[in-house]
């Protein structure tokens, strides 16, 4: 008997939680069809938000040894050290460093251009397909409030065709409807955060780089 009551307490567990995955899947199935492409829109924008994390992560680094060794490479009129310095890092940094490097025999204000050139594709690259986010931000919970409004009609149409007002009728059904508006915005809510968190990354390694490359320049 007690070794029963202990495999009930090991699998009790186990058992309210396959219940509440069972509860919560039942719920959002209750929104309609609508909740499809919601969740997709979910699925999709976190997705996009961790490859985009990783990319933007491994891309910013900035070596400070690395701009060290370049400096030190160009103050000793060394131009190809400092080059293959910047070659050896593949970062956006680096580059960022090479493309003005490479241009030997030109001014440092033509370096400094390619160097700008090179920054703004590379900002670019880290904003590419970001702005899905956003528009994901905007079109979820429009895509909730649809799913709302059109079970509220249905509600009210079944209604006139029995003429029968019923408190548990309506309360019933548009609690399921607004299942749809309430996942509209939380999908809504985490894609707007995850797009405005990623660009916050970008502004960041923005102002860093502009730094580094400025004390290239200087030395140019």
């Amino acid at each position: 008997m007690l070794y029963n009551y202990i495999l009930l307490a090991i699998d009790q567990p186990h058992l309210k939680d396959t219940n509440s995955v069972n509860n919560v899947a039942e719920l959002l199935m209750k929104g309609g069809f609508i909740m499809i492409p919601i969740l997709l829109l979910s699925i999709f924008s976190i997705y996009l938000f961790i490859e985009r994390f990783l990319y933007i992560r491994k891309t910013t680094i900035v070596d400070q040894a690395l701009v060290f060794n370049i400096i030190d490479e160009l103050r000793n009129k060394r131009s190809e050290d400092a080059l293959a310095h910047s070659r050896n890092i593949d970062t956006s940094l680096g580059r960022i460093l090479e493309s003005g490097l490479s241009q030997g025999g030109k001014t440092p204000q033509e370096m400094e251009n390619y160097m700008e050139a090179t920054a703004n594709l590379e900002i670019s690259e880290m904003e590419k397909n970001t702005g899905y986010l956003g528009i994901i931000a905007g079109i979820a919970p429009m895509l909730g409030f649809i799913g709302t409004i059109a079970g509220v009609i249905k509600i009210f149409y079944n209604i006139s065709l029995a003429d029968n007002i019923s408190i548990g009728i309506i309360a019933g059904g548009l609690y399921q409807k607004m299942i749809c508006s309430g996942t509209g915005l939380i999908v809504g809510v985490i894609a707007y955060s995850c797009y405005h968190y990623l660009q916050m990354m970008i502004d960041r390694y923005s102002i860093d780089m502009q730094r580094q490359v400025n004390e290239v320049i200087k030395v140019l």
